[in-house]
């Protein structure tokens, strides 16, 4: 194959009928497929359904004295605590267990920071003349639409291979209207990024002008290597208290994509006294969650080294997925020269970026043609992707068969959608 950028526009204008050909047969396929989320498969479920076999009976619901089908434990059964600080590498007294959502529990930070604000905070954040949140983008849409949901101006951070451009962070923040910064640091959404130790480490020392700055540090992939080893990975929490920062951070973790996506358990982890501080005002919004959940989980994870055993079996079905779209990526638009992505090791998504002012319309036809994905902007503020060439691929839900066929349509589309944009000149 010959590079787009080096046709002659007759080459072009018949590349495009070709393709327009082929795209007529995927639509005569009537597929029906959805790679719009990153779910957990059937066959990830079914493998981890030895959970349900837990917390049974009435004698298997007593642990460490506590009775786990009453109330109390506002913070989470000490054991859930424990199990958490071993996954993060912090304190159980750093630990607060939520339901089984993160999501709901970062939601419900931002909520008590503008009806109360923060441990730090001058005054609510509804009583504030501005509210201004960092968000690196590409990025984690419903991060972006919590802030939006409350009223703050969103702004973009550009990310870099080592994380958020921390030269611009840092600047950002000498504004006191800047809040706080959404992260994803492991396996970042969608680019699969690591933070680097010195953008984590830049992260710990920032001095904001804000005194209630919070860092979201959504580590949802702490444990989700599904090509290679497990990646350790440095404590935030310590690394802020060593910087003298200690309440500066909330990280969120939950087993949405260990166990079940839809029954997992959440954390909170946060210096002590932001624990402290949000378990008062948690306390009002509820009595206790699921300590029986809770109670399943610890005894089917066990811990951090057993855990990384079932994120092993999680990896047997991933791994074949993710190398099916980078293959297909490799073979169908690689040699065209017009489009790069990234190739992760862990985490749930590829990012996947197209010419400029190309994805909306890559994506009107893909799903034109049966297959529904992610709609083209999401990985920004407001929806708004100012290149419009951002892709979010999700591999993990379809079967490796459907996700060949799929793979098939997307290649089309964006080609398509590449030449009419190089036919217009």
């Amino acid at each position: 194959m010959t590079e787009y950028s080096k046709m002659s526009r007759n080459d072009l204008e018949n590349a495009y009928s070709d393709l327009l050909l082929r795209f007529q047969k995927c639509k005569e396929q009537k597929l029906n497929l959805n790679m719009a989320r990153g779910k957990p498969s059937k066959i990830q479920l079914d493998a981890v359904s030895g959970i349900l076999g837990y917390a049974n009976t009435a004698e298997e619901c007593m642990e460490d004295g506590v009775d786990v089908r009453n109330y109390g434990e506002l913070t989470g059964l000490p054991a859930m605590r424990k199990y958490w600080a071993d996954v993060l590498d912090c304190k159980p007294e750093q630990v607060f267990v939520g339901g089984n959502s993160s999501l709901n529990l970062m939601f419900d930070v931002i909520s008590r920071a503008y009806s109360h604000g923060l441990l730090h905070s001058q005054r609510p954040w509804c009583k504030e003349d501005c509210v201004k949140f960092l968000c690196p983008s590409p990025g984690y849409d419903r991060h972006f639409r919590v802030t939006e949901f409350f009223g703050a101006e969103l702004i973009t951070v550009p990310m870099t291979a080592e994380g958020p451009d921390m030269d611009v962070v840092e600047e950002l923040v000498k504004d006191p209207c800047v809040k706080g910064i959404w992260c994803v640091p492991k396996y970042s959404n969608p680019d699969g990024i690591i933070y680097s130790k010195e953008t984590i480490s830049r992260f710990a020392a920032l001095k904001p002008a804000a005194p209630d700055f919070a860092i979201m540090w959504d580590n949802a992939y702490c444990v989700h290597e599904f090509d290679g080893d497990y990646v350790a990975f440095p404590d935030i929490i310590s690394l802020c208290e060593h910087s003298g920062n200690p309440d500066m951070v909330y990280e969120f973790a939950s087993t949405s994509k260990i166990t079940f996506a839809g029954a997992g358990v959440s954390a909170l982890a946060a210096s002590e006294a932001n624990i402290a501080y949000f378990t008062k005002l948690f306390s009002v919004q509820t009595i206790s969650h699921d300590k029986i959940n809770q109670l399943r989980h610890v005894r089917f994870l066990k811990d951090k080294a057993h855990t990384l055993e079932v994120m092993k079996i999680h990896a047997e079905f991933l791994k074949p997925k993710f190398d099916t779209v980078a293959n297909v990526l490799e073979k169908e638009i690689k040699p065209l020269g017009f489009a790069n992505w990234n190739r992760p090791k862990g985490g749930y998504f590829i990012s996947f970026n197209t010419l400029p002012h190309t994805a909306t319309r890559a994506l009107a036809l893909c799903k034109e043609a049966g297959v529904v994905m992610t709609p083209a902007g999401a990985t920004f503020p407001y929806g708004k992707d100012p290149q419009d060439c951002n892709i979010r691929i999700a591999p993990s839900f379809p079967p490796v068969a459907e996700l060949e066929k799929a793979m098939e349509v997307f290649c089309t589309c964006i080609k398509l959608a590449a030449l009419e944009k190089l036919l217009e000149k």
